[in-house]
C-alpha cells in the first residue's frame, strides 16, 4: 500500500510538471516547484508550532488547489503558478515521506515519524 501511495504521489508531481509546461513558464519556477515552499521551514526559528503551523499551510494540498481555483476563476496567471508549485511540492515530499507536521516536532508527521528509527530488540525467556 507504501508504494501505492508513493506512486500516486508521483503521478500528482508530474502532473504539476505539465501544468508548468502547459502555462509556459519561464526556467526558474521549475526551481521553486523544489525548494520554494521549504522556506515556510522558518517557522521553527519562533518555536515547533509555529514551524508547524507555516510548514503546514505551505504544504497542504487543499490550500495549493484554493489557491490555483482563485487564481484560474480571477485570471491571475500568477495565483495559477503559486497553486501548482505548492501542490507539485507538495507531492514530491510526500514521496520521500515528509508529511504534514504535528507540533511536536519536525520529526511527527501524518505519515509517521521521518528519519533513523531506533532497532527494539526484546529478549524472551
Amino acid at each position: 500500500m507504501k508504494l501505492l501511495l508513493k506512486i500516486e504521489e508521483l503521478s500528482f508531481f508530474i502532473l504539476a510538471i505539465i501544468a508548468l509546461i502547459y502555462l509556459n513558464v519561464d526556467w526558474w519556477f521549475y526551481l521553486l516547484l523544489f525548494i520554494g515552499p521549504d522556506i515556510s521551514m522558518l517557522g521553527y526559528i519562533i518555536n515547533k508550532k509555529a514551524g508547524a503551523i507555516t510548514y503546514n499551510l505551505f504544504h497542504h494540498k487543499t490550500v495549493a488547489v484554493i489557491i490555483f481555483i482563485t487564481g484560474f476563476f480571477s485570471g491571475s496567471w500568477l495565483l495559477q503558478i503559486i497553486g501548482i508549485i505548492l501542490f507539485g511540492h507538495s507531492s514530491m515530499d510526500r514521496i520521500f515521506g515528509y508529511g504534514l507536521k504535528y507540533f511536536q516536532s519536525f520529526q511527527h508527521t501524518h505519515l509517521g515519524t521521518i528519519g533513523n528509527k531506533k532497532l527494539e530488540v526484546t529478549i524472551e525467556e
